[in-house]
């Protein structure tokens, strides 16, 4: 590579961290300002929100990541072409498609840290994130806990009247057992409850029938303490669950909400496909913001950040159009993940075009 690449790879990567060192803090305070009432409020511990906003800074970051990378580009470019070095560089025989090469090497580099936080880092900080949210903030609607029916295998179903993830206990549970569509057995109990140091289920006021052709067998007992072949949090597992997960348990995870017929298996698909396209997005933004920034123009360079702020939310917004539009109807989650990409693709060929001219 030519001084040039290094020049504007350094810049590039500089700028982007920068901002994300400037923005982060910015994000910290908004938060606490919003929450502050609530933390008060619900008496939370010093070193519980020292870790929440630990995981809220990777989190902010993963959610911003547009408007960052927009940001960075565009400052630099600008700067750039505000000082007649894009001119400069462009007169001396180098081609457009030539001087963009090294903003695309460095979108590269951040596509590759991208996918690999939002593989491995960003799940366990988002677990961190909601689970706080979860039980110092909202405290209730993160899920359904009443009238649960949940398929737990290919002849087994469950089913609770309500159900509480705090006491990580259930009431008026019901487990159907069928073999070629007939019912073999039957338990029902009052309550059951995990024992986790005993990491087994409780189960009180017990009442397990087996039907073998013609005759029933009744069982009772005023409690019972057994095992079964699920979690106690599958019976209402949170909205944000597929968050949580790193990419190898997210899949298992995935192929086992399909099974149990899961009404949220379309939102975990797309934060499955969102995993494989943010990263990419990296090449389709940081090439919109070089051709709109390379060259000079009339304003300088406020008339470009202010372009570039309008674009990265303008793509977080239909990233969260198209995200709703899954979760709430039969859109497709593949088409809800990388359509914001294909419109954007669109735009940046567009404007490429117009910047060769």
């Amino acid at each position: 590579m030519k001084l040039i690449d290094w020049y504007i790879i350094k810049r590039y990567l500089g700028t982007f961290f920068i901002m994300i060192i400037l923005f982060v803090p910015i994000g910290i305070m908004i938060d606490i300002a919003e929450k502050i009432d609530k933390f008060k409020e619900n008496e939370v511990p010093f070193d519980a929100l020292i870790d929440y906003y630990i995981d809220f800074t990777w989190y902010f970051s993963n959610l911003l990541f547009p408007i960052f990378l927009f940001l960075a580009v565009i400052w630099f470019t600008s700067k750039l072409a505000n000082n007649t070095e894009v001119i400069a560089i462009l007169s001396s025989g180098i081609s457009y498609n030539r001087f963009i090469r090294p903003f695309m090497l460095s979108a590269l580099l951040i596509a590759i840290i991208t996918f690999f936080m939002g593989m491995f880092i960003v799940p366990e900080s988002n677990k961190g994130f909601n689970e706080f949210l979860f039980k110092h903030i909202k405290k209730k609607g993160e899920r359904n806990t009443n009238y649960l029916f949940k398929q737990i295998n290919d002849d087994e179903y469950i089913y609770v009247s309500s159900y509480n993830p705090i006491r990580k206990r259930a009431n008026n549970f019901t487990l159907e057992k069928f073999n070629n569509q007939q019912m073999v057995s039957k338990i029902s109990a009052e309550s059951i409850r995990w024992i986790s140091k005993d990491s087994i289920f409780r189960l009180t006021a017990f009442n397990k029938r087996d039907f073998n052709g013609d005759i029933e067998i009744l069982s009772k007992a005023i409690y019972k303490d057994t095992v079964f072949d699920f979690k106690i949090e599958d019976l209402a597992p949170v909205n944000y669950k597929a968050e949580t997960l790193s990419m190898f348990r997210l899949n298992d995870f995935i192929d086992k909400e399909r099974e149990n017929g899961s009404i949220l298996i379309n939102s975990h698909l797309l934060t499955r496909h969102k995993r494989y396209s943010l990263p990419l997005a990296s090449f389709i933004l940081t090439l919109i913001a070089v051709t709109m920034s390379s060259l000079k123009r009339r304003g300088g360079m406020g008339v470009n950040l202010a372009s570039g702020i309008f674009l990265g939310f303008l793509f977080i917004f239909f990233d969260k159009i198209f995200g709703v539009l899954v979760t709430k109807s039969n859109f497709s989650p593949l088409l809800g993940a990388w359509l914001p990409l294909i419109i954007f693709g669109i735009i940046s060929i567009f404007l490429l075009k117009y910047a060769k001219r």
